[in-house]
């Protein structure tokens, strides 16, 4: 199941880098720019998140909340956000629920690892509807940051 432009965004209340609990409502009136991930730490994922680091102050301006998915522990993901000084909050799906709902879910992945969110981004409105989904089934591919930025614009 592929989400579309147009429909609600799945609701969700996850545990963040900070050991908080946010839930997508909480963003309601500002725009959501929602980048799920495999794995803490890898080549690619680190590119992914980087990048909305470096244009970070880009979608500040706009009334935008960028936040970053995966299926590792809160723990993992504080590291991770300390070490690249990301200034968004990293959220645990580590109960696998929410990359699912998003349909950014591999059952298998390399190295026999099962259950990992695939890279995907996702732009949500003020009103909590998609209006931009992209999800990559090579893990190794990048989203279209182009096309993200002119979903915010």
């Amino acid at each position: 199941m592929s989400l579309q432009p147009g429909q609600p965004a799945p609701q969700f209340t996850l545990v963040s880098s900070e050991k908080k609990q946010v839930s997508l409502s909480d963003f309601k009136g500002r725009k959501v720019v929602l980048h799920f991930f495999p794995m803490a730490f890898t080549s690619v994922c680190t590119v992914q998140l980087c990048t909305m680091r470096d244009n970070f102050g880009y979608y500040d301006g706009l009334n935008a909340v960028i936040l970053g998915v995966s299926v590792d522990s809160p723990f993992t993901l504080a590291k991770f956000k300390e070490v690249e000084n990301y200034q968004f909050d990293l959220l645990s799906d580590f109960n696998k629920e929410v990359s699912p709902a998003y349909g950014a879910f591999y059952e298998n992945w390399i190295l026999g690892l099962n259950g990992v969110s695939k890279r995907a981004a996702f732009v949500i409105d003020e009103e909590q509807n998609i209006v931009y989904a992209e999800v990559l089934e090579l893990a190794t591919d990048l989203p279209d940051f182009a096309a993200i930025a002119e979903a915010v614009k």
